[in-house]
């Protein structure tokens, strides 16, 4: 059992954060009602692990090229998994999965903490404080925070992390069980989820990740969870989970996320700018280069706010399906809650005529 937090222990967690979430995806889809019942956390959660596990598999094969290959330190390795998360994000729960890894990586590979250099792993106090910064920063990252949500689940990890004495992997097993009782437990802080007879999704998804982060730390698997009966009646088709009745609450019609490189005084005023344009509001990153998400009815606006700020780029704009959350509450028809246009700028007649 190493005593370390090493580049093979993070090589191997996101390996296995990955495998998890591969099998886990379906389930923690069915599970999604908050912030909106669109069933896809699990896919966003595992498209970010992935990027995150391509990044590091990249240090591993950019190192190993050279005719003396030199095995990549953990700051390396934990910098190209907490960018590649960054770069990769998906969605509201996987944008602050990827702050979560941005604060650990903060600890394990900036030195922001008592203990100094980290180059050849990191001990089991080093690694209370990475946790702990972990859901610091994801907390920061939120405009409005939520409890009962996975916010909820990363500070309890985080403190059940703090409490015990013992090496490395004593300390996340701690986090881990910490995380599932915070789950178990998000249903009774939020009404949505006690409503629909579920944990919540994002959370459900940070505890595969953590269960894969224990096993590639001491060697033995954590025991998977039991599968809720929501999640399951919707994995098989056998019915569709009900939201609670709030007949005058319409959320915002598009999810807004983009890439961003600007300086941290821009950031911050477009934090401001984008928390009175919708919801779900996530700024996550630093060093220049961000990734901004938000559920807006204006995507035009939410972009041209990225524009002033800086240079957008990678913009990925959606428009959340009719029946969703916001609109199957309601006895009206389905009506389209934002026009949208297509304007396309082509060379030729030919080409126009297609339009």
């Amino acid at each position: 059992m190493p005593h370390l937090l090493d580049v093979v222990a993070v090589r191997a967690w996101c390996s296995l954060a990955l495998e998890a979430l591969g099998r886990d995806r379906a389930e923690i889809d069915a599970i999604n009602v908050y912030p909106v019942a669109d069933g896809d956390t699990g896919t966003n959660l595992y498209l970010t692990v992935e990027s995150a596990h391509q990044a590091v598999e990249a240090v591993f094969a950019g190192l190993g090229a050279g005719r003396e290959p030199v095995a990549p330190t953990l700051p390396e390795v934990m910098r190209a998994m907490a960018h590649g998360a960054l770069i990769g994000a998906r969605g509201n729960s996987g944008t602050i999965l990827a702050q979560l890894l941005r604060g650990m990586a903060q600890v394990l590979a900036d030195g922001d903490s008592r203990d100094g250099d980290h180059s050849a792993g990191a001990d089991a106090g080093t690694l209370r404080l990475a946790l702990r910064r972990a859901a610091e920063s994801a907390r920061e990252a939120v405009a409005r925070p939520v409890e009962g949500t996975i916010l909820t689940v990363a500070a309890s990890a985080a403190e059940a992390a703090s409490a015990v004495d013992g090496d490395c992997a004593t300390v996340v097993h701690a986090a881990y069980e910490g995380a599932c009782a915070a789950l178990d437990a998000t249903p009774g802080q939020l009404a949505v989820l006690s409503s629909a007879g579920v944990v919540d999704a994002g959370g459900r998804g940070l505890v595969a990740v953590l269960g894969a982060l224990s096993e590639a730390v001491s060697g033995e698997s954590a025991p998977l969870r039991r599968r809720q009966n929501g999640a399951r009646a919707r994995v098989e088709g056998e019915t569709t989970l009900e939201c609670p009745e709030e007949p005058d609450a319409v959320g915002p019609a598009f999810e807004v996320i983009y890439l961003l490189e600007a300086d941290d005084r821009a950031v911050q005023r477009l934090r401001t700018r984008l928390d009175t344009l919708g919801d779900s509001l996530v700024v996550v990153g630093g060093d220049g280069l961000w990734n901004v998400h938000v559920h807006v009815d204006d995507a035009g606006a939410a972009v041209e706010a990225g524009v002033e700020a800086g240079c957008p780029y990678r913009i990925r704009i959606t428009h959340f399906a009719l029946g969703d959350a916001h609109t199957a509450r309601s006895s009206a028809p389905p009506r389209e809650r934002a026009q949208r246009a297509v304007v396309a700028v082509v060379p030729g007649d030919g080409l126009a005529d297609l339009y």
